[in-house]
């Protein structure tokens, strides 16, 4: 699984004009299921996320996770983390997971998440989503199961 993982100060995400999913200060985490994945890869990886230091403390060090200041995430599915760019102009995306398998890790994940207590929003899997985010920082985290291999 690919993870793009943004420490914001607040998210949402629109389908059709209407907001599906807002979090207040947390984590907007893009989701890409890759081919090969497993739920036990989506279980480090949330758990992983939940204990990410990235928030500051009182010292203003990068020393606390979205569950110790209370924070949320918003989990939206985003199969161009998959992107290949070796060769020409136009990316491809082969090594995602198709439809149907990449929808049911992305649920895997998000409940995987939110068992670890960090409350969730969600976006709508391979919808046209329009996502507004205010990133706090910024900070910006890449995680790719394929480096614990």
């Amino acid at each position: 699984m690919r993870a793009l993982i943004q420490r914001v100060s607040e998210a949402a995400v629109r389908v059709d004009g209407e907001g599906v999913g807002e979090i207040n200060q947390g984590l907007l985490v893009l989701i890409c299921a890759m081919k090969g994945d497993t739920e036990a890869e989506a279980d480090r990886l949330a758990a992983k996320i939940s204990k990410l230091r990235i928030f500051t403390d009182e010292n203003g060090k990068m020393n606390k996770s979205v569950q110790d200041i209370g924070g949320s995430a918003l989990v939206v599915s985003q199969f161009t983390l998959a992107a290949d760019t070796k060769t020409g102009n136009r990316p491809g995306f082969s090594t995602a997971c198709g439809a149907e398998e990449g929808n049911a890790f992305y649920d895997y994940f998000a409940d995987a998440l939110a068992q670890t207590g960090v409350p969730i929003a969600k976006g709508v899997f391979g919808a046209d989503m329009k996502v507004s985010l205010v990133n706090d920082g910024p900070v910006t985290i890449w995680i790719d199961t394929d480096q614990w291999k």
